[in-house]
């Protein structure tokens, strides 16, 4: 019986014993819960919303504007991956006038005149309107500045809160960028990415006071989504400014020397097609993009203009016949100097024959009658496919707004002449970013990137969504690319300004471009307005780079080769040094 009841108690006192030990783990992880609650929401009132409750706060001595606009910041990227901003929302104030208050305008004017900027004929006027109740006399007022005013104490001064986009880096990318202006009583983006990702550059959730519950979920529902374009937040461009910068430079370069209407380059890796620099000439500032009056320099012309770019069209060309077997690098034709099309006469640049050459002078010399032949030699329906496979006459989905499709008619429906024009880069216009997608595939291994600016977004738990890129498409047979680039490789060391930018350690693929530009309204061609190209990719059997460069109309030299060639090898030396690329020959 004493037994029995010792195993009795024993029993009692387990249960006892296991529901306290489970009492007590509910408790130490109810504990727990609570305990990452407070910190997870203390992370979000320091850090994340820190500056926001900051400027509540200051807010409570001053009037507060009826409604501002907020938005998520960009960023550029240096190659070691440290970000760099180059769109922010800039907090600060406006100074107003109570007019009907303000007894002394001449005191004021050089009180706050001390501290500000003032307009003095603006001043006057607005505290003249007695019967005005509110008068703004200063903008983008710093919070330095406000705490001076504010310490005046002046009757009828008033700060309100404000808000405004600053591009800290000025004209840098100004065309990739973009800037924020207004549709109707809105502030939108109205250009480059400012526009494009909009969406997700604005912010719509305004309130401070949210249920931490509601917040924790929210948060984990963003690092759980699939799609980071869908979200909110700050967005991370792929672009170096220091290589922006140095495009950006040489461009003016450019522009100086050959006055050039339109002068543009892009940087991009042609095996992601990453872009790490993109800029034209003119450009402008987005911090003062109002006070611009040639409206037309916002646009983008490497996205939203098409060009027929002449000659870089040529390793295209000659990459689609020898993938097909039509011809290889020795196969050769005899030059005449021209060729008879649909009853009309296609010739050389210099109007010059050359007899027998193989392909690798037809690239050398760049021969018109040349990459005419290799389309005969393929046909006209496979040179249209190749034409349309390298995404010619389409849209890049390059995350820009108001991309341009190219124009591809003359080879659709096209004669003879037509085919012969658009084997050398004439008749058919494309954009420069088609354009570099297309001679990617060169340096790529035959496969299409597409080029992008954004690399990820940053949502408001700090975490980095990268965009997911879709599968390439083989466009070229891996060994034609590469004999292509052995090809371009020579025309670089031996052909171009006769092979004295050739250097003696790195291998560079490259071609030149010199098209006449269309006459409007289908009347020909000016006999003394072109436009010049440049392609370039190096080291040429390992690209990490490459480079297009463009300039409408340039003056003083016909040939691209002396406007582009050198601009070129100086990017190229500084991404070389800049990037400690190691030689490769």
């Amino acid at each position: 019986m004493y037994f029995v009841l010792g195993q009795l108690v024993r029993r009692k006192l387990l249960i006892m014993k296991s529901r306290f030990l489970s009492r007590t783990r509910f408790l130490s992880f109810l504990f727990i819960l609570v305990a990452l609650l407070l910190v997870v929401r203390l992370y979000f009132v320091q850090i994340v919303d820190g500056d926001a409750y900051e400027r509540e706060a200051l807010g409570q001595y001053a009037i507060p504007a009826s409604q501002m606009d907020d938005r998520n910041d960009i960023f550029f990227k240096k190659k070691d991956g440290e970000l760099v901003v180059a769109a922010v929302m800039q907090s600060g104030w406006r100074v107003a006038l109570q007019p009907k208050i303000i007894h002394d305008a001449v005191s004021v004017y050089e009180k706050l005149g001390g501290i500000v900027k003032l307009d003095k004929e603006r001043f006057f006027a607005s505290a003249a309107k007695v019967n005005d109740p509110y008068e703004e006399i200063a903008s983008r007022v710093l919070d330095d500045q406000a705490l001076e005013i504010r310490k005046l104490s002046i009757p009828g001064v008033l700060l309100v809160q404000d808000k405004w986009r600053l591009y800290p880096a000025g004209k840098l990318a100004s065309h990739a960028i973009g800037f924020v202006g207004y549709k109707g009583n809105n502030k939108v983006g109205v250009y480059g990415l400012e526009r494009y990702w909009n969406d997700t550059l604005t912010k719509t959730t305004s309130s401070l006071y949210v249920n931490p519950f509601a917040e924790i979920f929210t948060n984990i529902e963003l690092l759980l989504a699939n799609n980071p374009k869908s979200q909110e937040g700050d967005v991370i461009t792929s672009i170096e400014p220091l290589v922006e910068q140095r495009l950006e430079e040489t461009l003016a370069g450019v522009m100086k020397a050959y006055e050039p209407k339109i002068a543009g380059g892009i940087v991009m890796n042609p095996r992601t097609g990453e872009i790490l620099a993109l800029a034209a000439q003119p450009d402008f500032n987005p911090n003062t993009f109002n006070t611009v009056s040639n409206v037309s320099v916002f646009g983008n012309p490497l996205a939203d203009n098409i060009y027929e770019m002449g000659s870089i069209m040529k390793p295209l060309t000659l990459a689609a016949a020898l993938d097909t077997g039509a011809i290889t690098p020795e196969t050769t034709y005899d030059d005449k100097g021209f060729i008879m099309k649909s009853g009309k006469k296609v010739s050389n640049f210099d109007f010059k024959g050359r007899g027998v050459v193989n392909m690798q002078t037809v690239l050398n010399e760049s021969l018109n009658t040349g990459a005419s032949f290799a389309v005969d030699k393929m046909g006209h329906g496979v040179f249209s496919k190749y034409v349309h496979a390298y995404g010619l006459g389409e849209e890049t989905g390059i995350d820009l707004p108001n991309e341009a499709v190219g124009r591809l008619a003359a080879i659709e429906n096209g004669t003879d002449v037509d085919f012969a024009s658009a084997s050398f880069g004439q008749g058919i216009a494309v954009t420069p970013v088609e354009m570099v997608r297309a001679l990617s595939a060169l340096a790529n291994g035959g496969l299409l990137p597409e080029p992008h600016i954004v690399a990820g977004v940053r949502n408001k738990t700090g975490v980095v969504r990268n965009i997911a890129l879709p599968i390439q498409k083989q466009v070229l047979k891996p060994e034609t690319a590469e004999t292509m680039s052995a090809m371009l490789t020579t025309v670089y060391d031996k052909a171009l300004l006769g092979g004295t930018l050739k250097q003696e350690h790195y291998s560079i693929a490259a071609k030149t471009g010199t098209a006449q530009i269309a006459i409007p309204g289908g009347g020909g061609y000016y006999g003394d307005r072109f436009l010049h190209s440049f392609f370039g990719y190096f080291p040429s059997h390992d690209p990490k780079f490459i480079i297009f460069l463009f300039a409408v109309e340039p003056q003083k030299e016909i040939y691209a080769s002396h406007t582009l060639a050198k601009p070129f090898l100086d990017i190229t030396k500084f991404l070389i040094n800049y990037y400690n690329i190691p030689p490769d020959r």
